[in-house]
């Protein structure tokens, strides 16, 4: 009696009853024990089901009536909840909203929708192999219209060809595309790849050229190119990246003498988002600025290509004996090049701790008390603890909380303060079960603490918002505070004026503040104008509770 598969609807799939049929046909030439294998595979119900659904998914972009009407939910589900992060503190509808397309379970129902708009669900089966005459190699034509995509001679022959770069292979001395780069005309074609071996371009045989040359071929051609290539063994997967990157450096690639190709290369500035597309290449990454979703991209310094020439640079200053002698140990150890990030969006009644760092006497004590002073149920300062005596007007628990010496240098080993410092012979310092007793009351935890206690504030646990608060040009500094009459800082008594050595000292340490941690900064505010600045932080600290930003990715997963 010959089996055969029954469908869901009551009848028989007719593929997999043939396949069954063929099977007993073929008893006499198959193994017997891989014969009942697959006659009891293909006869399982679960194949059957598998079978059954997928069947009734092909069919679903034949039929006009429930065609789907965009392949991109996902994508378009980000953007809306972007669209309504702002606007969630205004209105309660939209915060429900904004709550209720983060849910898992609507979230994998448009996942699966476009997977199934997409056609994702068909087999992905590798290339039949072509079987070749040893002594005739494969040969295919690619056409490719000339455009203003760079195109140049440099170093280490590799030149961009329609976006694509090509060098020479030292064993063979042929010319192989070494490079496809994303968005360009090359990787749009989906002809070119990796490893190809160049054999004509515009029926001009480059045997024996060298990349140069036939950059030289191309920059005379007109309109269409056409070239022979012989495949690459394996074709490697140009599929995107979905990695995003935060600077933390300054790129010029026009003044990069190691750069493959000038003209191919991105430039970006400190704090730029950039979304990493493609990192084959062990030194050089292909990338876009974040938003750029249509330009080709660019070459960028890996990570490991910028951190050998950071710590080429140290060796270099230290031999030549012109290195900084202020330098902290933590950041002498921390090489920053880029750091992962994905959007953090905000929670109803979690908010991120702000941090105001900045140099002595810049104003940002100040721009913290009147940001606590606007809304005091709502922003909080932990009180800080000292050993110094209690001053004429003070409160304990108000300004500071007194203890011992022995006391906080005794908690101060036990790892109880997140920052301390010692200041004319007395402790300082902020505890750490302060600051999460306020996190945890649902209030913003608002900081101003030394710099150096970046390292064990910024962490996955209290995902902070940090501002750098700057001071403005000497000129424009001393104009300001001078009009202000504004009281330094530096004086206990603040019974006198800012001195010129205390502006030049204030500019100088908030240079050194910026090259060690100015790249851990969400934001900076330049304080030229105390009522500007407080405008600006009050903004900052709004966006920070409505908007989705940028984070270290281990924040968000």
């Amino acid at each position: 009696m010959t089996a055969v598969a029954m469908a869901s609807d009551g009848g028989y799939d007719p593929v997999i009853s043939k396949l069954i049929t063929s099977l007993k046909e073929a008893e006499s030439l198959t193994d017997e024990k891989d014969l009942g294998f697959l006659q009891n595979l293909l006869q399982s119900k679960e194949l059957n089901a598998l079978v059954n659904v997928h069947s009734k998914v092909a069919k679903i972009n034949k039929d006009d009536r429930i065609a789907p009407l965009l392949s991109a939910s996902v994508q378009i589900l980000m953007e809306v909840l972007e669209l309504l992060a702002p606007r969630c503190h205004i209105s309660p509808l939209c915060k429900e909203v904004f709550h209720l397309l983060q849910t898992p379970h609507l979230q994998s129902i448009l996942f699966a929708h476009d997977a199934i708009a997409q056609k994702d669900f068909y087999p992905h089966l590798p290339d039949i192999p072509v079987e070749v005459d040893e002594d005739e190699e494969t040969i295919k034509i690619v056409q490719l219209v000339k455009s203003n995509e760079p195109l140049c001679a440099g170093a280490q022959s590799a030149e961009p060809i329609v976006g694509a770069t090509i060098k020479t292979d030292e064993e063979t001395g042929k010319i192989i595309i070494a490079r496809i780069m994303h968005g360009g005309a090359a990787d749009r074609s989906g002809l070119i790849h990796v490893g190809d071996e160049v054999i004509e371009v515009n029926n001009i045989n480059v045997e024996g050229k060298t990349p140069s040359d036939v950059l030289s071929i191309l920059q005379n051609s007109e309109g269409t190119i056409t070239f022979k290539l012989v495949p690459s063994d394996g074709k490697l997967d140009q599929r995107e990246s979905k990695v995003r990157v935060r600077a933390y450096f300054d790129y010029e690639p026009e003044n990069d003498p190691y750069i493959p190709c000038k003209e191919a290369g991105l430039g970006f500035q400190r704090g730029d988002i950039l979304h990493i597309v493609s990192q084959d290449d062990s030194y050089w990454w292909q990338a876009r600025k974040e938003g750029e979703k249509t330009t080709r991209a660019g070459l960028i310094p890996s990570r490991a290509l910028q951190e050998r020439r950071i710590l080429h640079e140290r060796t270099q200053k230290e031999t030549n004996g012109d290195a900084k002698t202020e330098n902290d140990d933590f950041d002498r150890e921390m090489i920053a090049t880029y750091e992962e990030v994905a959007k953090l969006y905000p929670r109803p009644g979690v908010f991120r701790p702000i941090i105001l760092i900045g140099a002595p006497g810049v104003g940002r004590n100040e721009l913290k008390r009147r940001l606590v002073a606007r809304d005091p149920e709502k922003y909080k300062s932990p009180v800080p603890y000292t050993t110094r005596p209690m001053r004429p007007g003070e409160v304990a628990g108000r300004e500071y909380l007194f203890v011992t010496r022995e006391k906080m240098e005794a908690d101060i080993a036990a790892c109880k303060f997140i920052e301390h410092g010692e200041y004319k012979g007395h402790l300082y310092g902020t505890a750490a079960e302060s600051v999460k007793s306020i996190v945890n009351a649902g209030c913003v935890c608002v900081l101003g603490p030394h710099y150096q206690a970046l390292k064990s504030l910024r962490t996955a646990q209290l995902k902070p918002y940090i501002v750098h608060i700057r001071p403005p040009t000497y000129e424009e500094l001393k104009k300001s505070r001078t009009k202000a009459r504004a009281r330094s800082t530096f004086d206990e008594n603040n019974s006198r004026g800012f001195t010129d050595e205390e502006f030049m000292e204030m500019i100088k340490s908030d240079e050194r503040i910026n090259f060690l941690y100015g790249h851990f900064c969400d934001d900076e505010i330049v304080n030229d104008d105390l009522t500007e600045a407080f405008e600006k932080l009050v903004n900052l600290a709004n966006k920070c509770e409505s908007e989705p930003l940028w984070a270290p990715a281990s924040w968000v997963q």
